[in-house]
């Protein structure tokens, strides 16, 4: 009886290791497309075609996707190797050029936040990806706030950093650092697009994702009150200001906004309010 006792629970405690590999490994996002190379620390590199072009990508860690977007004039290739090897440690990164850019192409088709949006998603929706968080950067963040009001059921939470609510005044601050032969078109395409976005602030208390605004107090491309504001307008959001910081902050302190994403992403906000 004592041996049938044992040879259950062996056999049970396989079942359960077998469903633990077998779940973990599903979640796993496989590359598909084609392999174009590989990055300087070995990461392959693929292509997709979505959206009508070809996007460049990377996946890179194991765990829930996390979805990276770099800000204008910017490459994947960019994000700083700490922030990297902190998030890859815990979530599986998805990083890509956005169009025009690095390892993306593009086309004739005018850009604008909402087509970048639609790369992103068109790229998730070609690796079979149903939900992932998402951080954006700079450009990035503003496509975020394109992703959160149009595709909320598509991601978990979002990390915001340096954004704006008018890109107008950004955009004039960006064309003010260089004139246009020394600007590459696909940057003043960039930039053109800049120019149009605002952010639709009535829609704002409408996003249920959990929400995470970074900015550096001393960010003098878009400053600090478009994440202010928008961090009020969000039901929820958190708001961290990182002090002397710039708009650089993610090369100037990466290991300390890697460790806040961290902490972002792996607390669960939501509070089962018990009578008391």
């Amino acid at each position: 009886m004592q041996m049938k006792k044992t040879t259950t629970l062996f056999v049970s405690l396989l079942i359960l290791l077998a469903i633990g590999v077998f779940s973990a490994s599903a979640q796993q996002i496989q590359p598909l497309g084609k392999a174009i190379g590989s990055d300087k620390q070995g990461n392959a590199i693929y292509q997709v075609t979505a959206n009508g072009i070809d996007i460049g990508y990377k996946l890179i860690g194991a765990g829930e996707p996390l979805v990276m977007i770099m800000g204008l004039g910017g490459t994947m290739d960019q994000w700083p190797k700490e922030i990297i090897a902190a998030l890859s440690q815990k979530y599986q990164l998805i990083l890509l050029d956005n169009r025009g850019m690095g390892y993306t192409k593009t086309n004739e088709t005018t850009f604008t936040f909402k087509l970048f949006a639609d790369d992103v998603i068109g790229l998730l929706n070609t690796l079979k990806v149903k939900k992932a968080h998402v951080l954006g950067y700079s450009m990035g963040s503003t496509i975020t706030q394109e992703l959160l009001l149009g595709y909320p059921q598509r991601f978990n939470k979002a990390i915001i950093h340096a954004t704006s609510t008018d890109g107008s005044s950004v955009a004039a601050a960006l064309k003010g650092k260089g004139q246009p032969p020394d600007i590459p078109p696909t940057v003043l395409r960039q930039i053109e697009a800049t120019t149009h976005w605002k952010t639709p602030m009535d829609k704002l208390p409408l996003i249920t994702n959990q929400v995470m605004l970074l900015v550096g107090t001393a960010d003098t491309v878009v400053g600090t009150e478009s994440s202010k504001t928008i961090a009020s307008a969000i039901p929820g959001a958190w708001l961290v200001q990182f002090k002397k910081a710039t708009h650089h902050l993610i090369f100037e302190a990466p290991t300390q906004f890697a460790r806040i994403v961290l902490t972002f992403l792996d607390i669960s906000e939501p509070v089962e309010v018990k009578n008391l």
